[in-house]
């Protein structure tokens, strides 16, 4: 009878006396950074040891995690609590200093955990409003609490396209955290002073000064203002959290346009995550949908290489052809709008799409020909125009890759991407080994034949032994050196094809497995980056490249004598206008569809339901799990669930409750044979102490 009274490790019983009484309160009306604080305080107390993501999530390493998954699913209302646990991971994993890195990485793992439970207590709808909730912005310090109020029950940010204190001289779209949120860098937040916090012994709640508490917690508000929590998990590399049933069920909605962010296409439009609804949507709308404008994208990238080929087959010296002014229209397209990419992104998470690199290196060549061509053609020289013609030829090496770049959506190739990633870091990391060895042998044989080689054939020469034309070096060895030639090449051959290769070839191999072994994850961190990078811009006419220099050329200078109100209203029009062929394609797209699944009804998609929660609510964790009412449940008013009942449900409900009573016995045993399992662990771990 013993092994039934579920005893708890040494552990367990050592935070059994306060992670009931210490779990956070968290206010619906408190600024994000408090939110922030008080749960990596908690976060940072409960765990004091190492650990794995699968021991926290399966052992008794994660019960103290349970008080705050509970008070969080049944107390807390604030909007922001899934983007703070992320935010307090991202601090965790930069935290620097006096730190154990393994203690920190356990606690952001936590994080994740504790999000990721969160989660499960949500119905659909509530899954929308809490990982798409933007993040406010605070324009006045002391005026920060009424702020935090009014944003309580809203979850859409303050549309740019209808900002009170607009003017006619003031930008048609505000960048999203222009000055702190594009860099995602709160000053002082990975010094060693501010790290304290996350150390193992920091667990309480202030920071210092208050004057230092302050500034810190103004500047985490600043640089994460306008981000959602899956903004914020992608830049923090949550890639536990990210992989999640109901996180993905997000992504992919809004991949599909079944969540859009904008439901009408108007001056006072505003941007708020809500589920698509054909009846009152804008059409115009689904331009935003990202699998539409990833369709749309690849289009234009093959328009684009049409261009590139013609006017490289054509390479017309002496002047500009047609073709080749087209290409700098697209060029130019192309560049603008990757530039506003980034400002509506931010550079901390633009720059976490593999992709991004492979587009900046499309245009920094591009404008390396464009600017070179120009040169060449006013100062009349043969050498300057070819040398612009080669630059050309490169554009080919980012280009056509990134036409391709479709294929990641694929979960084969999508999990390739991060393992070139890692194997190039392995690569660069183990780079300046090679270099220092194949430096001190360059000096030495340059030398040594200082009579008989130049250094640059040396060079060339020594480079072609590295990569395996051996026979190449011990033929030049005696010209190199008569006395040393020999021993020096075959040392040199030894270092570099035997050990430096074959090191290298481990190295890289080591990254290849530790990345394929978590492929899943890696592939839908870059599936998720895919999506939202298109999807979370504030904008609220969006053209598509090359329409976009319209816009730019036409209707930004009316900015200078129409009011603000006016000037969105005409770009309103002239998208509509402009981009009505691509309404028609989605349109015929989604009708066709519609005819498909109603003529084949086994290949419609279910019906997403908004009333109950995803997972019953229940914890993952060892031992007995428990099976406590969703908030949404417990809000909802009996009256209505009885009253909406039909005879079908009844019966449902019936079967349902003759079920739970067969499989009793089974969830008894299962309970029993869980506390039996505590109690070796709790043994095991008392053995292991003494």
């Amino acid at each position: 009878m013993a092994a039934t009274t579920n005893p708890q490790t040494p552990r367990s019983n050592k935070f059994q006396q306060w992670m009931e009484d210490d779990v956070p309160i968290i206010d619906s009306e408190e600024t994000f950074s408090n939110v922030v604080f008080k749960l990596s305080s908690y976060i940072a107390k409960a765990i004091d040891t190492a650990f794995t993501y699968e021991q926290l999530r399966t052992t008794v390493a994660g019960q103290s995690l349970r008080p705050l998954i509970s008070n969080l699913s049944e107390e807390c209302h604030h909007p922001a609590v899934v983007a703070a646990l992320l935010a307090a991971r991202y601090l965790f994993v930069n935290a620097e200093g006096d730190v154990d890195l393994g203690l920190n990485e356990s606690r952001a793992l936590a994080c994740e955990l504790v999000a990721w439970q969160f989660l499960t207590f949500l119905s659909e709808k509530e899954l929308i409003d809490f990982l798409l909730y933007e993040l406010p912005e605070y324009p006045e310090r002391n005026t920060r609490s009424e702020l935090s109020a009014s944003h309580d029950n809203s979850y859409s940010a303050v549309s740019p396209d209808n900002d009170e204190f607009s003017t006619e001289s003031s930008p048609l779209l505000r960048a999203r955290s222009a000055e702190h949120g594009s860099m995602l860098r709160p000053p002082k937040r990975a010094s060693p002073e501010n790290s304290d916090h996350f150390t193992g012994g920091g667990t309480s709640n202030t920071f210092g000064g208050e004057e230092d508490d302050a500034s810190r917690r103004e500047n985490l508000d600043d640089s994460m203002a306008g981000m959602n929590a899956l903004e914020i998990a992608a830049i923090g590399d949550a890639k536990k959290f990210l992989s999640q049933s109901p996180v993905q069920k997000i992504v992919e909605d809004i991949w599909n346009g079944d969540v859009i962010f904008w439901e009408s296409l108007s001056v006072h439009a505003v941007k708020k995550p809500r589920a698509y609804n054909k009846r009152v949507a804008d059409p115009f709308t689904r331009l935003r949908v990202p699998k539409y404008q990833k369709a749309f994208q690849i289009s234009f990238f093959l328009a684009f290489l049409v261009l590139y080929y013609a006017v490289l087959v054509e390479r017309n010296p002496r002047h500009i052809t047609a073709t080749e002014a087209v290409l700098y229209l697209f060029i130019a397209a192309f560049a603008y709008d990757e530039f506003g990419e980034i400002k509506d992104a931010g550079i901390m998470f633009y720059q976490t799409d593999f992709w991004s690199l492979w587009d900046i290196a499309i245009i920094g060549v591009s404008a390396a020909f464009v600017v070179t061509r120009i040169v060449g053609l006013v100062k009349d020289s043969d050498y300057i125009i070819d040398v612009a013609f080669d630059i050309l030829s490169m554009v080919a090496l980012f280009l056509v890759p990134r036409i391709f770049s479709v294929m990641s959506l694929n979960p084969y190739f999508g999990s390739l991407i991060p393992v070139l990633k890692e194997m190039t870091k392995a690569f660069c990391k183990f780079l300046p080994v090679i270099v220092v060895l194949y430096l001190g042998f360059l000096t030495t044989f340059t030398m040594l034949a200082r009579d008989r080689m130049t250094l640059n054939d040396m060079s060339w020469l020594l480079i072609k032994v590295f990569f395996g034309s051996s026979y190449l070096g011990f033929d030049m060895a005696v010209k190199i050196s008569p006395l040393f030639g020999y021993t020096l090449m075959l040392i040199f051959v030894c270092l570099t094809n035997i050990l430096l290769i074959t090191s290298l070839v481990s190295l890289v191999s080591n990254s290849l497995t530790e990345v394929m072994a978590h492929a899943r994850e890696e592939y839908l961190f870059q599936y998720s980056i895919y999506v939202l990078e298109s999807s979370t811009s504030r904008r609220l006419t969006y053209f598509m490249p090359p329409l976009n220099l319209f816009p730019l050329i036409v209707l930004r200078p009316l900015r200078l004598f129409l009011p603000s109100e006016e000037v969105r209203r005409i770009r309103i029009f002239v998208l509509k206008a402009t981009h009505i062929p691509f309404v028609a394609l989605i349109w015929a797209y989604e009708n066709s569809r519609a005819v498909i699944a109603r003529a084949h009804p086994t290949l419609s998609k279910a019906p997403h339901s908004t009333s109950r929660p995803l997972s019953g609510g229940q914890l993952s964790f060892d031992g007995p799990r428990d099976f406590p009412k969703s908030p949404t449940t417990r809000r909802a008013p009996t009256e209505t669930l009885s009253s909406t009942a039909t005879p079908d449900m009844t019966a449902s409900t019936t079967k349902s409750a003759l079920t739970g009573t067969d499989t009793a016995e089974l969830i008894n045993l299962v309970q029993k044979l869980s506390a039996q399992v505590d109690g070796l662990t709790a043994m095991v771990a008392g053995q292991s102490k003494d």
